[in-house]
């Protein structure tokens, strides 16, 4: 029958098989034999070994008739082969299957050489263990390669460290030599003559903000080593801005307004206060510098609640106090490094770059963190989280809201500060302004301004009364309220849908009048 008919090649292939298979083991040992780049040789179950090829004589040195028989821990180095790394290697390989690793290995010279190990178990067609194939690579000269790359690396980075610490030795020195000349010339000019008071006394007040200065530069690089020993108490962040305020002025100069808006009924935090001061003022500075033609800057103040854990920031609920400017903005490329000590874009000379360091170390040490929100033309916000102490009871919804923010618009400096507290200590944001064109300015570009609390009588020609028809003009649902120290009748005349309050009044008065005016408006 044809089907049981074999096909011819079938028979063919029967009596090729043996001989195929003979023909591919001698060409895998003429492989194996081949090879000379790896020794590549069989062991028994005891370790002695048991094949050699081209590769083991070239590495090692042995003859395949002066090695076979001879146990491999040979190649070992005495101090492996004193901790018993040849048996730990079989029994690795045999528990686990295989073992690999690099080390030191020894020629029949004598000499060493770094090789990579591979030692794999070796079992039969019926699963026992006939002993271990083992590849040994020689890769001294990789090795060495790699701690070349490692050690021209070290030099990059001390390369780099000492480029950083001649930035700061640049840096520290040219603003500790502006200080000290500021107060040894003031010295030396007190000693010189001491006759007038005055003189004296503008000459100790600048001695004095340069050694302030000079203190908060060493803080800086205290905290930029982490190793200042801060002393946290209890406070009210709010109070510690509000007490700052003068300095914060100060440090922004002329072309620079500066505005507080800050939240009712904030948690307290524990901090030091000295350095939080210092990380706010570095903070302004900062964003003043990147405004050299002028703006704004907002410092700002609410609770924030950390429903999961984010950054450096636990679950939990913070204080945020944020910083706003309308300067030029940051580049991703400058934020990735702006926290870091050194690190500066301003010109050489002109700061050490350990502000931004010295604000993120601090908030570290006192739990909290901070974050970078910024666009290239359009304004940078760092948000400064510290955490509101445990304990601290929960705040009522209502409480939590922004402030009302008050333009207060006084000429008189010792009335404006007196209006500025009192405002303050009845929960208000207070923006100031001397005359009406500087009003109409704030007003034009801020548009969270809910009440004008402006005198009568003001210099440069507009009075509150015309601020006030100017004021509604641009917005009509402006709360306005006048004050005067004049009697109504030498006043202008006062319109009819304006709250007006004499001087002198009483902060309760002004409360009265103010909570009157916001429910009656609403």
């Amino acid at each position: 029958m044809q089907g049981q008919t074999s096909h011819p090649d079938a028979q063919e292939g029967a009596q090729l098989r043996p001989f195929a298979l003979g023909e591919s083991e001698r060409q895998f040992r003429l492989l194996v034999q081949g090879v000379t780049d790896y020794a590549i040789y069989m062991l028994d179950p005891n370790g002695r070994i048991a094949s050699w090829n081209a590769g083991g004589q070239r590495i090692k040195g042995y003859a395949s008739e002066e090695i076979i028989g001879q146990h491999f821990s040979r190649f070992y180095t005495d101090e492996d082969r004193d901790r018993g790394e040849p048996a730990y290697a079989l029994e690795t390989a045999r528990t686990q299957g295989r073992y690999e690793k690099e080390g030191w290995r020894v020629r029949r010279d004598g000499t060493r050489f770094w090789a990579n190990v591979i030692i794999d178990p070796v079992y039969d067609e019926d699963g026992r263990h006939i002993g271990f194939a083992k590849i040994t690579r020689d890769i001294t000269e990789r090795r060495e390669q790699q701690r070349a790359l490692e050690v021209a690396q070290q030099a990059m980075l001390q390369a780099h460290r000492m480029e950083a610490i001649g930035q700061l030795t640049y840096g520290v020195a040219h603003d500790f030599n502006n200080l000290l000349t500021v107060i040894t010339n003031s010295l030396d000019l007190i000693a010189v003559d001491s006759s007038d008071p005055q003189r004296v006394r503008r000459l100790i007040a600048g001695a004095s903000r340069a050694a302030q200065r000079g203190s908060l530069l060493t803080r800086q690089l205290l905290a930029y080593s982490r190793q200042q020993t801060l002393r946290p108490e209890i406070h009210d962040l709010n109070a510690l801005i509000y007490a700052a305020e003068s300095v914060l002025r100060r440090g922004v100069g002329e072309n620079v307004d500066i505005e507080l808006s800050l939240g009712r009924g904030l948690g307290e935090v524990n901090v030091d206060a000295p350095e939080f001061e210092a990380a706010l003022l570095n903070l302004v500075v900062n964003a003043r510098d990147a405004m050299p033609a002028g703006g704004r800057i907002t410092v700002r103040t609410r609770e924030h609640h950390q429903k999961e854990a984010e950054g450096r920031r636990a679950p939990g609920r913070y204080v945020l106090v944020t910083v706003e400017d309308t300067g030029s903005g940051m580049a991703p490329e400058v934020i990735e490094h702006a926290m870091e000590p050194f690190f500066t874009t301003k010109e050489v000379g002109k700061g050490s770059g350990l502000g931004l360091s010295q604000v993120y170390g601090f908030a570290v040490q006192s739990g909290g963190d901070v974050t970078i929100d910024s666009q290239v033309g359009q304004g940078t916000t760092i948000s400064f989280f510290l955490p509101v102490r445990s304990g601290d009871t929960l705040l009522d919804e209502g409480d939590t809201g922004a402030p009302v923010k008050v333009l207060l618009v006084e000429d008189d400096p010792d009335v404006q500060a007196m209006s500025i507290e009192s405002l303050r200590y009845l929960g208000y944001s207070v923006l100031t302004a001397d005359d009406g064109e500087t009003a109409m300015e704030i007003l034009s570009r801020d548009p969270e301004i809910e009440v004008l609390f402006t005198d009568v009588v003001m210099p440069r020609g507009m009075s509150g009364v015309d601020l006030y028809r100017e004021a509604r003009r641009i917005r009509p649902e402006l709360r306005v309220l006048l004050t005067s120290g004049y009697a109504r009748g030498q006043l202008p005349t006062i319109p009819q849908d304006c709250d007006f309050i004499a001087k002198p009044y009483r902060v309760e008065e002004l409360q009265a009048r103010l909570a009157a005016m916001l429910s009656k408006a609403d």
